[in-house]
Parts: structure tokens; sequence; C-alpha cells
């Protein structure tokens, strides 16, 4: 918990628990996304939107704040609708960020909701 301000991907029960328990040994919590797999992608983590309500219903119960919600949408396909619905799943649930769009769509995630994106390729280049 020290070397870090923020999990962008809760994504499960287990999760919820084995974070509660950190949170409460070391005293602070780090903002917390849970991470949505938006496009129903077996080889993508995340909880199913289905599954949304039950996951923030435990993690308040076991004493987590939830800040924001994360997705990263399926590949070779517009993001646009993944981002819109990601946007009103949080929108519904009361929560004020949105952790979605990368280096190639993160413009289009903007104007749809995002607070947070992730740049890595445009900032360090293609990986190799």
């Amino acid at each position: 918990m020290a070397l870090f301000d923020a999990i962008h991907s809760l994504d499960r029960p287990s999760l919820v628990q084995a974070l509660a328990g950190a949170c409460a040994r070391a005293g602070r919590q780090p903002q917390l996304f849970v991470q949505v797999n938006i496009g129903d992608e077996a080889q993508k983590g995340g909880v199913a939107v289905a599954g949304l309500p039950a996951l923030l219903a435990e993690a308040a119960d076991a004493g987590l704040q939830i800040d924001g919600l994360m997705a990263i949408p399926p590949a070779d396909v517009a993001p646009t609708p993944y981002f819109a619905l990601l946007d009103e799943l949080a929108e519904r649930h009361g929560l004020p960020l949105r952790s979605m769009g990368m280096s190639g769509d993160y413009e289009t995630a903007v104007m749809l909701g995002a607070t947070h994106v992730r740049v890595g390729t445009a900032l360090f280049g293609a990986r190799g």
C-alpha cells in the first residue's frame, strides 16, 4: 500500500476481501477503480456488466470506497459504444471517475467522460 496511490483492476470478490484487509493493516486506502469486462471477452479480466452491482455492494460492505470504473474495449472495433456504456454505468452507480482510453483512442474516451487515460505507447513507443 505504501508504493501506489491507485488500483485500476479490482474485479472479483477475493480481491475485495484481500484489499480490505490490506487497507485495514496499512491504515489507508488507495483510489479504487472496478475493472469492468465491457466487451464480455473471455481473455480479459474484469467483472461482467451484470455482476457489477453485486461487486460494488460487496466492496461497500467490506468498507472499501470505490471511486470509479475502468475498462478496455475490444481491439479492432470502434471504442465509442463501450466508452459510452462505461460512462453510463459509472453515472448509474454514482461513481465520479472513469479510467478508459489509451494512446490510440484517448480523445474519444475523454469526449465520452474519461477522467483517466493510459498513454504509454504515445510516451514510450510500441512494445518490442
